[in-house]
């Protein structure tokens, strides 16, 4: 095992591709930082490929070098993985998967660009001045996928099983916006006349405890608030929901083309995309501060009517008539 490979293994983290390629010395070098895992992520990644070929014509190991460090839903890790990419002297460094990635590359470099991607708010956290104006040495992506949205999506499974009197909602309490999300999902459910069982759980022995209170209370169905966390065990989160035939709404597209119920939030694959075209406007010699903040201007409902089916649940017309995506 090369140097590289142990090192990145060794950090918590899995370089990818996992093969080691030999590159160009004198290529310029971005920096992928990500609270996700890299099984999960093959397919945004294709997306910020795209942005990267889009605007500049890049490519990985020929006309650009990417290191890549991935914190596998612990955000405990991201400050050391992120100080490791600035320690790389990268020229661009790309920090994704929510909110404490951003942080956690902001807190490494005040000087080395950064293209984030998150659901809270970069101002309050400190990352840009403005949203039209970032100054500094940061821009990239709000995805809002939190708050509010957690609680549409309390909404939309409430009108998909109408006769529930409780559902379940499982939160990170250690990814920064769950505080909003947990209140958020509460103020929804007492509106609209539904108890909730909000499960903490920040790691996989505490993701088996809440699927256990879930079955125990007898629960009509979850609600999977938004992050990076969750969506690195989205095929555990598919498989609790199949195997005990419970209804479930999740964040992304990708959940409901894997077997998920419902699915409502802002396209993954755009924000991933949006992040490699000013990642390229970068290398090519844009400052971050002249580059404005992006924000999802759609969200999208997808249904998988096969799911449905197999949960005997008859999908309101409504729904189906405002969908974006119906899965048949």
């Amino acid at each position: 095992m090369q140097r590289r490979e142990f090192m990145a293994i060794a950090g918590g983290a899995v370089a990818w591709p996992f093969a080691v390629r030999a590159q160009p010395s004198s290529l310029p070098t971005i920096g992928f930082l990500s609270a996700r895992s890299p099984e999960d992520s093959q397919h945004v990644l294709q997306a910020f490929y795209r942005g990267l070929k889009e605007e500049g014509g890049y490519a990985d190991g020929e006309s650009v070098r990417i290191e890549y460090r991935w914190a596998r839903g612990n955000y405990a890790l991201l400050p050391a993985l992120a100080a490791e990419l600035v320690g790389h002297s990268v020229n661009v460094l790309v920090a994704v998967g929510g909110d404490a990635s951003a942080r956690a590359a902001r807190s490494a470099t005040s000087t080395i660009p950064i293209v984030f991607s998150m659901s809270g708010d970069p101002v309050e956290a400190g990352l840009v001045q403005s949203i039209n104006r970032p100054g500094g040495n940061a821009t990239g992506c709000i995805v809002f996928s939190t708050g509010e949205l957690d609680a549409k999506r309390l909404d939309l499974l409430s009108e998909t099983v109408p006769g529930a009197s409780a559902f379940g909602v499982l939160v990170n309490p250690k990814y920064p916006p769950s505080v909003n999300q947990a209140s958020a999902v509460r103020a929804a459910a007492e509106k609209i006349g539904r108890a909730i069982l909000v499960a903490n759980a920040s790691d996989d022995a505490e993701l088996e405890a809440a699927f256990a209170a879930f079955l125990q209370q007898k629960v009509a169905g979850f609600v999977v608030a938004s992050d990076p966390f969750f969506d690195s065990r989205r095929a555990r989160l598919l498989a609790f929901a199949r195997e005990n035939r419970l209804p479930g709404i999740y964040q992304f597209r990708e959940y409901a083309l894997d077997g998920g119920l419902i699915s409502y939030g802002p396209s993954l694959t755009e924000t991933y995309r949006q992040v490699g075209l000013y990642a390229a406007r970068i290398l090519k010699g844009a400052k971050p501060s002249d580059l404005p903040v992006t924000q999802p201007t759609k969200y999208d409902l997808v249904i998988n009517l096969r799911t449905a089916k197999a949960l005997d649940l008859k999908v309101p017309q409504s729904l189906l008539v405002g969908a974006d995506e119906v899965i048949e």
